[in-house]
């Protein structure tokens, strides 16, 4: 395998990082450093967009690093699970690539799988009854 650009590994730091209590302590930390300065600045406009200003940088930043995050761990597990489907003997391989299909046909195919589950539990209450 490659090795990861600057930004694949930037990101992934970063997300390992946001979801620790430390993050989160420290983000509360700043919450709370922001409220007590509140009274020593008179509650300023200024003092007010301090902290707007800073945690919408932070939020417009984080959108960037989770989304970069969430895409290459959904294509991780998209292409695990085409794996599984493409060594399943019984498995129908033009389920490979569903992710390129479009919403309509994804539902045709969600309501045809939905009928197979219905017969399946149908079959299986039937034979529990007949015991």
């Amino acid at each position: 395998m490659a090795n990861p650009s600057a930004f694949t590994r930037l990101a992934k730091k970063a997300s390992t990082f946001t979801g620790r209590p430390a993050c989160f302590a420290l983000a509360l930390g700043t919450i709370v450093v922001w409220a007590i300065t509140g009274p020593l600045f008179g509650f300023s406009d200024t003092w007010q967009l301090v902290i707007n200003t800073g945690t919408t940088i932070v939020t417009f930043l984080m959108v960037f690093l989770i989304q970069n995050t969430q895409n290459r761990d959904t294509e991780a597990m998209q292409i695990k699970l085409d794996e599984l489907i493409r060594v399943s003997r019984s498995a129908d391989d033009a389920l490979l690539d569903l992710e390129a299909l479009e919403e309509k046909e994804l539902d045709v195919l969600r309501a045809r799988y939905e009928e197979m589950a219905r017969h399946a539990r149908d079959a299986r209450e039937a034979k529990t009854k007949a015991r």
